[in-house]
């Protein structure tokens, strides 16, 4: 599921700057005495129990590549932030650092020096180049680059729907917004179970957050609401004050009035997404294409014969009137930085760039990606099938920590897995092939690249206006008046100074 990002240029507000004392820390012998890097130390988010034994094989074929030995720091990820404050206000900063994402401590330390500012450099570096200068522009700060963005698919939405349902009820997949809402109508009120038991069409938990690619977001994107920021004119203005948003979530508002959205989507768990579709009692999830992969693994622990029949999905939906707004991710998960502290000189920073490129090679990309080929997969017409043993469990396992240091950024050269089964096989080529007809329409943020000092300061709140007028408009609470007069207050709160300096950034092509 997507992360929940803070919208107006995905920072995180409030923090507050590292001092640029702290960035100045020595970091180790070698910033001390400008000597030359012989040992390359990172720092990573762990996101499973075990950190890899340094001693391992697949970190020694990685030391092996870059021609150097590593010194890895894995952090659980749960307290990583937290770690990564500590670190850039130590004496013991690593040469390469990985962010999980652009906040607003990361954005005011890079612009006050602490990390190497990469914006004219990495064009040296073949495979460190960008391949989407969209993405890039949106990772960057104000137009400058601090870190190697991890890449991730720009585009992933997608609508999961009970196949069983569709065919039981004699509809077609939907191609339109319409459609979705005919089919929703449907499922609540068609018994598509065929035993008169309780059901409903779209299944939407409680989302935090707005800009951050949830079920909201999506409607609004195919209804033609920009994303987050609008521009027109050569100016940014916020999506919300669009008529576009408006018109959104009034048939959004419909639907929950007409009952074909789950009665309780203001407070169900997102943890318990999945549960209603497995069970029968709901039919539509607006998500990431990923989540159809879980519901049919769901069926199929379930009925190991029919599961292929239980889920299908589509890509993003038409507005009523044939155009196709499709709802792109921000392509990146954070970055790999260096900090200025622990590599001092321009030859320092050449050699820890010299192992980056290296890492994101095809043959570096496939050792964090995939593993090593023999020991723990195979490769069967250009997919890696996983072999079951101890030692490539193992292995297996160690992949997992190392793709967080990977960033793919001139595009994804590893092996994609083999899909289990017929029916997984099948659902993944679609879900290729939608993603891949909608990135040609995907309508990208122009304000992703720029960040607003006010809202730096103020953003949680402001967002929070916008994230509870939605809620109590869709829920009733609100009527269009409420609404409008809800969204305003977010202008006279501070938003109003965040379009300025957003602007004024904009203008200026952030520098």
């Amino acid at each position: 599921m997507f992360s929940r990002r803070t919208f107006l240029g995905g920072a995180a507000a409030g923090a507050t700057a590292l001092s640029l004392a702290a960035c100045g820390s020595s970091g180790g012998s070698a910033a001390d005495s400008g000597e030359e890097i012989t040992s390359l130390k990172i720092m990573a988010p762990l996101l499973s129990d075990t950190a890899p034994d340094p001693a391992g094989k697949l970190q020694k074929a990685v030391e092996e590549l870059v021609g150097m030995p590593l010194e890895i720091t894995w952090v659980p990820n749960s307290s990583y932030s937290d770690r990564v404050t500590v670190t850039m206000a130590s004496d013991n900063i690593p040469h390469v650092m990985v962010h999980t994402g652009k906040s607003a401590e990361f954005a005011q330390t890079a612009q006050a020096g602490g990390y190497w500012d990469l914006t004219d450099v990495l064009g040296d570096y073949p495979n460190l180049t960008p391949e989407n200068e969209e993405v890039a522009h949106g990772a960057s700060i104000n137009g400058k680059t601090y870190g190697i963005f991890r890449l991730r698919d720009a585009m992933r939405a997608a609508v999961v729907i009970r196949k069983d349902w569709l065919e039981k009820l004699g509809l077609e997949e939907p191609t339109t917004t319409d459609d979705l809402q005919e089919i929703a109508k449907a499922f609540t009120e068609g018994d598509p179970n065929g035993d008169g038991s309780a059901t409903t069409g779209l299944i939407i938990p409680a989302w935090s957050g707005y800009g951050n690619n949830g079920p909201y977001d999506l409607w609004e994107t195919w209804h033609g609401t920009a994303n987050v920021w609008k521009e027109e004119g050569g100016k940014l203005s916020p999506a919300f004050l669009a008529p576009e948003f408006l018109d959104a979530n009034r048939s959004m508002r419909a639907m929950v009035e007409a009952g074909h959205v789950n009665a309780d989507f203001a407070t169900m768990d997102a943890a318990t997404w999945n549960d209603p579709f497995f069970t029968g009692k709901g039919g539509i999830i607006a998500d990431v294409s990923s989540r159809g992969g879980q519901l049919m693994g769901l069926f199929k622990d379930e009925d190991p014969e029919g599961y292929g029949d239980k889920v299908t999905m589509v890509g993003n939906l038409t507005n009523p009137d044939g155009t196709l707004w499709a709802l792109p991710t921000p392509g990146y998960s954070g970055y790999l930085t260096i900090p200025r502290s622990s590599v001092p000189s321009e030859k320092q920073l050449a050699t820890v760039l010299t192992a980056l490129d290296k890492l994101s090679s095809e043959e570096g990309q496939r050792l964090l990606n995939n593993g090593l080929e023999g020991v723990n997969y195979t490769v069967e017409d250009g997919q890696s099938v996983a072999i079951d043993s101890e030692e490539a469990n193992v292995v297996s396992s160690d992949v997992s920590a190392f793709a967080q240091i990977g960033s793919q950024s001139n595009g994804y050269l590893g092996y994609p897995s083999q899909p289990p089964g017929k029916p997984e096989a099948a659902l993944d080529e679609k879900r290729l092939a939608f993603h891949e007809s909608d990135l040609t329409k995907a309508v990208f943020n122009p304000g992703a690249a720029y960040m607003s000092e006010t809202y730096l300061q103020s953003g949680a709140i402001l967002d929070q206006i916008v994230v509870d007028a939605r809620l109590k408009y869709l829920a009733g609470q609100l009527d269009e008046a409420g609404l409008t007069a809800e969204l305003e207050r977010w202008t006279s709160s501070g938003g109003q100074q965040v379009i300025d300096e957003m602007n004024e950034l904009f203008q200026k092509g952030g520098q």
